[in-house]
């Protein structure tokens, strides 16, 4: 999620859900330690609970890195060894760490040793064409003893010689299966899987075999999925919220960062799929991405953009009463 899950689409995404864990977009440790750590790890408090993700392979980088994240307030620390993109394989981290347990091991240790807050690790269930449950199994137990409690499974081997990042999301087959198997065999340890998760009923349906689900781009691209998420999964007893409410707090967000100079466009594009499955969206996200209108006041460009709405078909009431039953939930999803 490099690039998407910034402190502007985190903040948009707490609106929806007050229970999810969110994660950072994977931060380097070179990033942090010769670049603009307030860049990379300032966020608003709303975010809570909130996880920071590191990219690196050198313990005592990052361990330097995850104190730094717990001073600034981080509610945990993740080690990302699932990436399989060239350029994080140039650096010697991401998912080419499977293959090197034992140092991914004195990592974890490491980080330990210098946070108080957990020190989680995300991976995939292998690494290239070799399918070895053991690979993973074998991984996780070495990890495991160095006091790593928290395992995020991405059910797909990561390809890395021949394939693009998208293409890497795609192409190597799930298998949950595995994921489901490394539970029973680890029962002590959270097993949260992650990968293709594209409705509320398949993450019901893997909270029969794990203790959590991760989901990224279809999170993403139908949020209104996540209003749900509060109650259904996480035991909540307050109302979700409707779409008008979370779209007026985000224009609220978007007033205060025009207050303080900064350019609002960079956040008001992670809520562009807030309105899918609804007559209007397509127009409304339009008006939302044109470039020329950023110079004006979000609240001008939101004005424009609900009318090119309600042009194309969108009905408020209906709206209104789509939310309470439910059905403008099922429609974001499918």
């Amino acid at each position: 999620m490099m690039e998407w899950t910034d402190r502007h689409c985190r903040y948009f995404h707490r609106l929806l859900t007050h229970g999810a864990r969110l994660y950072t977009e994977m931060v380097t440790t070179g990033a942090l330690l010769h670049g603009d750590r307030s860049r990379h790890l300032d966020f608003d408090r709303a975010e809570h609970p909130v996880a920071l993700q590191l990219g690196g392979s050198e313990p005592g980088d990052l361990a330097l890195c995850a104190a730094l994240g717990e001073r600034w307030g981080y509610d945990e620390i993740n080690l990302n060894c699932g990436c399989p993109s060239e350029r994080v394989q140039r650096g010697a981290f991401g998912a080419c760490l499977m293959a090197e347990p034992a140092l991914v091991a004195a990592c974890v240790r490491a980080m330990r040793e210098a946070v108080s807050v957990p020190v989680t690790v995300k991976h995939r269930i292998g690494i290239d064409r070799h399918e070895s449950y053991e690979f993973m199994r074998d991984f996780v137990g070495a990890v495991a003893e160095a006091g790593c409690r928290v395992f995020i499974v991405h059910a797909r081997n990561a390809w890395l010689r021949g394939v693009s990042p998208k293409e890497n999301r795609e192409l190597p087959p799930l298998r949950y299966e595995l994921v489901y198997r490394l539970k029973r065999e680890f029962p002590t340890l959270t097993v949260v899987l992650n990968g293709g998760v594209c409705s509320n009923e398949e993450i019901a349906a893997h909270l029969q075999h794990v203790d959590g689900v991760m989901v990224g781009r279809e999170a993403y691209h139908h949020p209104w999925t996540m209003a749900e998420w509060d109650a259904r999964f996480l035991g909540a007893a307050q109302e979700r919220p409707s779409r008008e409410a979370v779209e007026q707090r985000m224009l609220d967000y978007l007033e205060r960062l025009a207050r303080r100079g900064e350019p609002w466009s960079r956040a008001s594009q992670h809520m562009l799929g807030l309105r899918n499955g609804l007559p209007g969206a397509r127009r409304w996200r339009q008006v939302w991405s044109d470039a020329s209108l950023k110079h004006l006041a979000p609240r001008i460009v939101a004005s424009r953009a609900d009318a090119a709405a309600r042009a194309a078909g969108f009905d408020p009431q209906a709206n209104v009463d789509a939310a309470l039953t439910g059905r403008s939930s099922c429609a974001a999803v499918a």
